[in-house]
């Protein structure tokens, strides 16, 4: 084997996946625009402000999680209308990192790629080698259909800052996702039960629901980070947005603060109580989203792709739910109302990809309303196109979703140190909260992995740092 073919092998077992190890292994390929000068080019003009060639192919990988793959289909059709020449290649995975990192190390990734799920591209690794093409010229370009507004006019707010590094947006989140607390409203109102908008009126009622035999909580014990969200989203309503900025900017003892100390502990009670459905350690979160749909657990945390996902095992007039994290107390810093929401769902355009004009202007379509809208019918998700969800009708859970989204207003919330550190969430904090939820630790300790893994990270040298500002 040659040394290219070594590094192919070697990438495409996952060694080449972290930072320290180089993503993208030196010599094998070299970040910039020599391949973008290299690609496909066509003249810029006012009907085609990116410069796409009208007969260059277009390559889109999309990561067929929750959302599926209909979706990305039918932007791919809008594309071939207004490019009918070219030739789209279409391909969908559970396996992102799997499927396209020996393609990155060659040097030929494809030209739109949704890197999400549990098997994505770490971002940090991708940006510290330059692999992501900037999508500025995206955001200054005229939106699709949406008359006197540049694309960049037309996003939701917060968009834009959740997939920059260091002050250049390199990712374009789609969906705006809320994460908070899902009950079934069904269910409350046969019971007669209300939603607890205090810590103390939440255990009140897990007591009640435990003793009507429902276990008042499940989770994704193979994915236990979930449960993460919930007790960070206490934290920072408690002390207050600094509490996410302490822990996105890797400072000492964020994990530790007050505010987190507090929301462990309140957190604690519902292992200790045992509030949580027996067998939830084990379970994945197909699993425990199933078991919740079922009845045999009252709460669950998710993100708001949640109604999407369950859509065909939940029943009829179950009428899913969302709502922000009780307030631990009238000293709570932000209001009960106060939910997290952000960006998510990241797509990006490789800066070796032989089409990155094709692939900004795909971008372009899915930004368009025409675009959006048929991915809100579709998926039963926001995308952070203002405007979006008008005239669309919109599901039960979903529905619920937007209006917590306008009830929180500008004291919504949100943490990026899973965007810029992806090994933190997904390995580090992860495995702390699958010892924490399954009892076998307590509170104390289980902060103390936390902050352990932050200050690994922080003390890493091959890991970039990045500083969010606001």
């Amino acid at each position: 084997m040659n040394r290219r073919e070594i590094l192919r092998r070697t990438a495409a077992a996952g060694l080449l996946a972290t930072p320290a190890a180089g993503l993208l292994a030196g010599c094998a390929t070299s970040g910039g625009d020599d391949k973008k000068d290299a690609g496909y080019k066509g003249a810029k003009s006012e009907q085609n402000p990116l410069g796409v060639k009208e007969d260059a192919p277009l390559e889109v990988v999309i990561f067929n999680g929750g959302f599926g793959e209909e979706y990305a289909k039918a932007h791919e059709a809008m594309y071939k209308e207004k490019y009918p020449k070219a030739e789209i290649k279409h391909a969908a995975t559970q396996e992102i990192n799997k499927t396209l990192q020996p393609r990155f190390v060659d040097g030929n990734p494809p030209d739109v790629v949704n890197n999400s799920g549990a098997g994505q591209i770490d971002f940090n690794g991708l940006v510290s080698q330059n692999a992501i093409a900037d999508l500025g010229e995206l955001l200054d370009a005229p939106s699709l259909d949406i008359p006197g507004k540049k694309v960049r006019d037309t996003l939701l707010p917060g968009t834009v800052e959740v997939g920059s590094y260091d002050g250049k947006f390199l990712v374009l989140n789609y969906t705006y996702t809320a994460y908070g607390i899902w009950y079934s409203t069904k269910l409350f109102t046969e019971r007669g039960w209300q939603y607890g908008k205090t810590w103390d009126d939440h255990i009140a009622l897990c007591k009640q629901i435990k003793a009507a035999g429902i276990a008042p909580w499940t989770y994704a014990g193979k994915h236990p980070r979930y449960m993460s969200w919930p007790l960070i989203a206490t934290a920072i309503k408690f002390g207050g947005p600094s509490v996410a900025m302490a822990i996105d900017n890797l400072e000492p003892n964020a994990w530790k603060s007050d505010a987190m100390k507090a929301a462990a502990d309140a957190w604690h009670q519902i292992v200790k109580d045992k509030y949580i459905l027996d067998g939830s350690p084990g379970l994945d979160h197909i699993q425990s989203q199933t078991a919740w749909c079922q009845g045999k657990a009252a709460f669950i945390s998710c993100g708001s792709w949640l109604e999407n996902e369950q859509a065909k095992v939940t029943p009829a007039g179950f009428n899913m739910s969302i709502a922000p994290t009780p307030s631990l107390g009238s000293g709570d810093k932000l209001p009960f109302e106060a939910i997290r929401g952000t960006a998510g769902e990241p797509f990006m355009v490789p800066a070796k990809a032989k089409n990155v004009a094709g692939g900004l202007e795909y971008l372009r379509v899915m930004l368009s309303k025409k675009g959006s809208q048929d991915f809100t019918k579709k998926v039963s998700s926001l995308p952070v196109v203002a405007g979006a969800t008008e005239g669309v009708e919109l599901p039960f859970g979903l529905d619920t979703v937007s209006k917590a989204l306008d009830a929180s207003g500008s004291n919504g919330f949100n943490w990026v140190y899973n965007n810029y550190y992806r090994k933190l969430e997904r390995e580090l904090v992860d495995a702390a909260c699958g010892e924490f939820f399954s009892g076998r630790i307590g509170p104390d300790e289980f902060l103390d992995q936390c902050q352990k893994g932050a200050d690994s990270i922080a003390q890493d040298s091959s890991i970039k740092k990045y500083k969010r500002a606001a």
